[in-house]
């Protein structure tokens, strides 16, 4: 198993255990002694992984910090990372924390503060020898991204490198800042990101009212440019698959699906198709879950079987639309506000694969 797939099950792991964990102590032996582990160090090998690390500051004697992953320097044995740990529903917050006390008094180059959830990676790139306020990474497990997988993988065992994490670290630390920026601006347009644009398409003076007109097209626009792109990578990707495939005989029935309308699986789709999966995933393995877009309607099954239908997306029309599946296999559809609004019917996706199943026992 590479390093992609053993995150992905730690992060499975994660979504099932968190409900049952009540103590500080738990979330270490429960979530963060295995995302140490799946990095490849040995938690139980004092060269390694050293546990409550402590360095005296001043005045302050006999101060700990979680966990200190360990490497040796010219025969010396020093900590190259340093760990906080929380509760996993505790925020995460740096001020006086003593991940910040002794990162400018021993000779670690990281730092990283969770909760067994979320993942935040610091280091020195603003002052030598003083940890940054914000960090350069965040992973957040219930919310793997691909990319951030690729980063993550650079502070395992067999592949950390201090200079090479370091030489990228400045680039992702803006890059997730200005994704943040974008991704708010997107949602909710600012004033001088409306004009920016606005002043590009209308010579007119930019009134208040002007203002106000302008935040909705402008929505609406980013809105249009994104699906576009997607869509059109989409094509791209179903031509070039079917221009890999050799034509050895001619099937009129292949010709005749062609000759239709593509079916085109959005991203809104998937990331509903994630949710349902993610509210099921106590009661049964995740690739139980299966999904299979038509025209009109975006199918999850359970065993990827048509007879097992658990609930449809219609997001094809102006408004959205999850259809509950009942015992009789009867569809009932409720307008969604939003992807979030899946969550409000998590008893109802769960009564419908207990009807199929006739007992679900939660995975562990």
């Amino acid at each position: 198993m590479d390093f992609k797939d053993q995150i992905k099950q730690l992060a499975d792991r994660v979504s099932r255990l968190k409900d049952s964990i009540l103590t500080e102590e738990a979330t270490k032996n429960a979530l963060i002694m295995p995302f140490l582990n799946t990095l490849g160090y040995d938690v139980f090998n004092p060269f390694e992984v050293v546990p409550e690390f402590i360095s005296d500051i001043g005045t302050k004697k006999g101060e700990k910090v979680d966990y200190a992953i360990m490497r040796e320097t010219n025969g010396t044995l020093e900590p190259s990372i340093l760990m906080e740990c929380k509760h996993w529903k505790q925020a995460l917050t740096l001020h006086d924390n003593q991940l910040l006390r002794y990162f400018h008094v021993t000779k670690a180059r990281f730092g990283i503060l969770t909760n067994g959830i979320i993942y935040r990676f610091y280091t020195d790139l603003v002052a030598p020898n003083k940890m940054d306020e914000h960090p350069f990474l965040e992973i957040d497990m219930l919310d793997l991204k691909e990319s951030q997988i690729e980063e993550l993988k650079k502070f395992s065992k067999p592949y950390f490198d201090v200079d090479q994490i370091l030489s990228t670290a400045s680039e992702l630390k803006y890059t997730s800042a200005l994704k943040v920026i974008m991704a708010h601006e997107f949602a909710n347009p600012s004033e001088y990101f409306v004009k920016y644009f606005a002043k590009s398409v209308y010579e007119g003076t930019l009134t208040a009212k002007m203002v106000d007109y302008f935040t909705g097209i402008v929505k609406k626009s980013i809105a249009q440019t994104i699906s576009e792109q997607i869509t059109g990578r989409l094509k791209t990707a179903l031509v070039q698959e079917e221009q890999a495939i050799p034509t050895m005989v001619e099937q009129p029935a292949a010709v005749e699906e062609k000759s239709g309308p593509i079916v085109i699986t959005t991203a809104e789709e998937l990331e509903g198709f994630y949710i349902v999966r993610s509210i099921l995933r106590p009661y049964l393995e995740y690739h139980r879950i299966v999904h299979r877009d038509a025209q009109s309607y975006f199918a999850i099954l359970l065993d990827d079987n048509n007879r097992k239908p658990i609930c449809r997306l219609h997001f094809n029309g102006l408004k959205k639309y999850i259809g509950i599946i009942d015992a009789d296999k009867k569809e009932t559809r409720l307008e969604l506000q939003g992807l979030d609004d899946i969550y409000n019917y998590s008893e109802a996706l769960q009564q419908t694969v207990l009807a199929y199943t006739k007992a679900a026992v939660k995975v562990e």
